[in-house]
């Protein structure tokens, strides 16, 4: 579902919500000096908030003491048989090539997922998007929570005080998704991932006014060409449909508004849990947990339920297992994500993103025979060119 990211798996692109957060938190990182959320310092010793991880830095740690006589005797007395092994053991556990590894599961899985809703809603014409993003939110409550029991990952345990301040960024977290869901039905995935580039021109001017943060010429530049690549791909799109786009310019809005109505609540949420902080699995959690609720209420609004009671798809195996496939894909997205930026960096993660929308849209086009012409491919190019402008702009 999407990018959405780290808060929650994204539908259609991979979500600038995600990319903003992620490397806002890097550069606040960089230019403070301080530590990633999810590690601790103790007396000069890091903590580690996994317990595999605590492991592996427990076992380097002690690996690093001072040996007494006796230890050092007996480890003289080691045959070379035992070291070879250990040799070999060690080389099992590191996994070489990690920042290439993790940059091909980020792309895969994010131009995965889109796709494959794509195909849901579009070929097998499944209409009920609500019920589609309430499917993939609970697998990956499920998933989250399994990883969390066995201790793989760190989650804040959600107390009401926090419920109460996530609340209203959960609302527009859920009106983002369902709008997504809507207009990726209508309009083909290379437009929808052009008009997305509208949501950053929404939020550079929200920064502006709530944030007072300015942006030099080059990212109003680019932002400018996005504008007009948007425009130009919507007036030359000979699968243009209205509904579609009305819908995309709404999900324009409120991911723009979740961005920033996230960083005014960050600070206060992190206050409200036990550890004083908040990382991206307990988002994900948080998000996809409050969003079950109001998207069974949101069926009834809608009227899905009479619809899922007729349709014959949740008779066919086959669309429960591309359902089931579409939610790991998200919650894929947030892992990768997570595992590309910490092997790489912020530049090379935003740079990696924008371009990932080129073959993307390509393969939207190509997959889903979707009709184009030379005028509306060239928009679409441009479109995709100055998001890549944008990423670089805003780097410098």
């Amino acid at each position: 579902m999407g990018s959405r990211a780290l808060y929650g798996p994204s539908l259609d692109s991979p979500d600038p919500v995600l990319e903003r957060n992620l490397l806002e938190d890097i550069n606040t990182i960089t230019r403070n000096g301080e530590r990633s959320p999810n590690l601790h310092e103790t007396n000069g010793v890091l903590e580690v908030s996994s317990p595999l991880r605590r492991e592996v830095l427990n076992r380097s740690v002690f690996s690093m003491k001072p040996l007494d006589s006796d230890e050092m005797d007996l480890e003289d007395a080691k045959s070379e048989k035992d070291r070879d092994k250990s040799g070999r053991s060690n080389r099992v556990v590191r996994i070489p090539n990690q920042a290439l590894l993790s940059g091909l599961a980020y792309c895969l899985s994010s131009c995965s997922m889109i796709l494959v809703n794509k195909f849901v809603l579009s070929s097998y014409d499944f209409n009920a998007g609500i019920s589609l993003m309430i499917y993939q939110n609970l697998v990956s409550v499920i998933v989250v929570s399994v990883l969390s029991f066995f201790g793989l990952i760190t989650t804040e345990p959600l107390t009401w005080k926090l419920i109460k301040v996530w609340l209203p960024v959960n609302f527009i977290f859920v009106g983002m998704l369902i709008t997504s869901m809507f207009s990726l039905r209508y309009i083909n995935v290379a437009m929808v991932t052009v008009l997305k580039n509208v949501t950053n021109v929404i939020t550079a001017v929200g920064e502006m006014y709530l944030f007072n943060k300015h942006h030099d010429n080059r990212v109003w530049t680019a932002l400018f060409l996005m504008i007009i690549s948007a425009i130009s791909g919507g007036i030359t799109d000979l699968s243009f449909n209205a509904t579609g786009y009305a819908w995309q310019v709404i999900n324009c809005f409120l991911t723009a508004s979740y961005s920033l109505t996230l960083r005014r609540v960050m600070d206060t949420a992190k206050q409200v849990t036990k550890s004083g902080n908040l990382n991206e699995f307990s988002m994900v959690l948080l998000n996809n947990t409050l969003s079950l609720p109001l998207g069974i209420i949101l069926m009834f609004v809608f009227n899905e339920v009479d619809y899922l009671s007729r349709t014959p798809l949740l008779r066919l195996p086959t669309f429960w297992l591309v359902m089931t496939l579409s939610g790991f894909l998200g919650l894929a997205i947030s892992f990768s994500s997570l595992w590309f930026l910490h092997q790489t960096g912020a530049t090379t993660y935003s740079l990696v993103g924008s371009l990932n929308k080129i073959p993307l849209s390509v393969a939207g086009i190509v997959l889903f025979h979707v009709p184009t012409s030379v005028e509306n491919s060239a928009s679409i190019f441009f479109g995709l060119i100055a998001g890549v402008f944008f990423a670089k702009a805003k780097m410098k």
